[in-house]
């Protein structure tokens, strides 16, 4: 199993960003993922999940409105469309996915996942 997220970058407040992550090693459409973030001296908090058809999803109270979460389960990869990016959004993400994992309106914070991303980071600033 192998999750590769990309796409991050430095914007400025305002701006925005899409990650990927693309997923190889097992079935990719009976898994539900989510996005994570971790800020420098932070916990780590679930950002966004989506269900393994796709039919719904859950957001950080914090980014709803901003980002979208998308799957194309044709290609195993899940999205994370961020859109005005504000300087509290900078941080190092993370796609992640279990077995037993359903998207819920915890975003997966707290959840054991067993299959992480490598990571990829976020910066905002002017």
């Amino acid at each position: 199993v192998q999750l590769q997220a990309s796409g991050g970058g430095s914007v400025q407040p305002g701006g925005a960003l899409r990650l990927s992550c693309a997923a190889s090693g097992f079935t990719f459409d009976d898994y539900a993922f989510a996005w994570y973030r971790q800020a420098p001296g932070k916990e780590r908090e679930g950002v966004s999940c989506i269900s393994a058809s796709g039919s719904y999803s859950y957001y950080l109270e914090s980014v709803k409105g901003r980002f979208a979460i998308s799957r194309d389960n044709a290609k195993n990869t899940v999205h994370l469309q961020m859109n005005n990016l504000k300087p509290e959004d900078a941080a190092v993400y993370y796609c992640a996915t279990d077995w037993n994992f359903i998207c819920r309106p915890t975003v997966g914070t707290g959840h054991p996942m067993s299959y992480w991303g490598q990571g990829t980071q976020v910066t905002v600033s002017s």
